[in-house]
């Protein structure tokens, strides 16, 4: 098993930034794909960006891509999404998710991870 516990949300105004934490724990992250999601009320989760198991590929939603990077520390069990020019329409929880032990590759289907964690509310004013 392995539990994620997400950090770093807050309020934030319009062109602000923000760098999200996802802790792992439980067991190694290292072989695992990883992504971030994010949600609003009535709307489904959806994709924001991922990153495989090295680190090597990183694939983004078109709405966030040259504003957000996603990374990686497998020596710290963590992975981070830093989140730059925040706009009002980024408002959303977002989720950290974690895919099956071996399952290395980035993937923008939430069906494909197995692990989330609880969410951490982004809110951004204009």
């Amino acid at each position: 098993q392995v539990q994620l516990v997400e950090s770093g949300g807050g309020l934030v105004q319009a062109g602000g930034s923000l760098r999200l934490s996802c802790a792992a724990s439980g067991r190694t992250i290292s072989s695992t794909g990883m992504g971030w999601f994010r949600q609003t009320p009535g709307k489904e989760r959806e994709f924001v960006a991922a990153i495989s198991w090295t680190g090597a590929s990183t694939y983004y939603k078109d709405s966030v891509k040259g504003r957000f990077t996603i990374s990686r520390d497998n020596a710290k069990n963590t992975v981070y999404l830093q989140m730059n020019n925040l706009k009002p329409e980024d408002t959303a929880v977002y989720f950290c998710a974690a895919r099956a032990t071996g399952r290395g590759a980035v993937s923008d289907t939430p069906n494909d991870y197995r692990y989330w964690g609880q969410g951490t509310q982004v809110t951004v004013s204009s």
